[in-house]
């Protein structure tokens, strides 16, 4: 099949990345993982700033999501997937992370995916996510968890059988919508807010299941003294960020330019009241 409802397939591609499928056909074994460290001074002031004096409810991996979805739109790249050993170009901008329904041990969780369009900023994507973890928490979950509740409590023959013909489906780029919308797994991002429970940020693994090329955790801000341009050391409000990537779908360097995107947009917090369109303000 040359055609598929979450993709255009990408046909001029070079040697190497024609035959790297077949040389790496899994996902989790063409990982590529970078700690990145931000300094988040200015953005947390700028967020304080903005919540008192206009009544808002801006938040630390809100703004995450924005930085990562406007690098993910300006680096086109970073929006392919591989399925089926050829390469596709996401229609869209996803987003998907878990909502713990309450911070207890045995809280159930629900899965999320998110569309953003480019013409959201800061604070747009601030209120889709404020709005759907709301929803989430307050209905006990979506249509995607109620799903799995359910398939979950199926025979193990029956699941065996089920996943096996889901990856056919997916070789062939026939997956029904229905089975991919809503599934993390079928996004451009997973991002994972680990510190909103107080953890670190550590490697995260890719999945074979499903399209995800990226997943991103966000650890615990904290601070740390840092040498200044200037010479000082000043105390400041930093942030661990991990990212593992599919590197497949392009090189390191492609990799290491988005990345600077991401870092501008987060310690230059004026920029997200941009939308997500707006051309990079970093000339990478």
């Amino acid at each position: 099949m040359h055609q598929r409802s979450d993709g255009k397939m990408i046909r001029d591609l070079d040697g190497f990345h024609s035959i790297v499928p077949y040389v790496m056909p899994k996902r989790t074994e063409a990982e590529v993982s970078s700690q990145e460290k931000f300094d988040l001074t200015e953005l947390m002031a700028y967020m304080k700033k903005r919540n008192e004096a206009e009544g808002l409810n801006l938040k630390l991996f809100h703004a995450v999501c924005y930085a990562v979805a406007r690098t993910v739109w300006l680096r086109p790249k970073m929006n392919i997937f591989i399925a089926g050993k050829r390469f596709w170009q996401r229609n869209e901008i996803l987003l998907s992370f878990v909502v713990k329904r309450k911070f207890e041990d045995n809280s159930e969780e629900s899965l999320m995916c998110l569309k953003v369009d480019p013409e959201m900023n800061l604070d747009s994507v601030s209120k889709l996510i404020l709005g759907e973890v709301d929803t989430v928490r307050h209905e006990s979950g979506n249509d995607l968890g109620k799903t799995m509740d359910f398939v979950g409590k199926l025979p193990r023959f029956v699941l065996q059988i089920l996943f096996r013909v889901l990856r056919i489906f997916e070789h062939f780029g026939v997956m029904p919508k229905s089975l991919m919308r809503g599934d993390p797994n079928y996004s451009s991002v997973l991002l994972s807010n680990l510190g909103s429970i107080g953890a670190g940020a550590p490697y995260h693994h890719l999945s074979n299941y499903g399209t995800c090329s990226i997943m991103v955790t966000v650890g615990t801000l904290h601070k740390e003294d840092r040498k200044m341009p200037d010479g000082t050391e000043q105390e400041r409000d930093m942030l661990d960020v991990t990212f593992t990537l599919d590197e497949r779908i392009a090189d390191g360097f492609y990799f290491a330019k988005s990345l600077k995107i991401t870092r501008y947009l987060l310690e230059h917090p004026e920029t997200l009241e941009q939308t997500i369109a707006t051309p990079s303000p970093l000339e990478v």
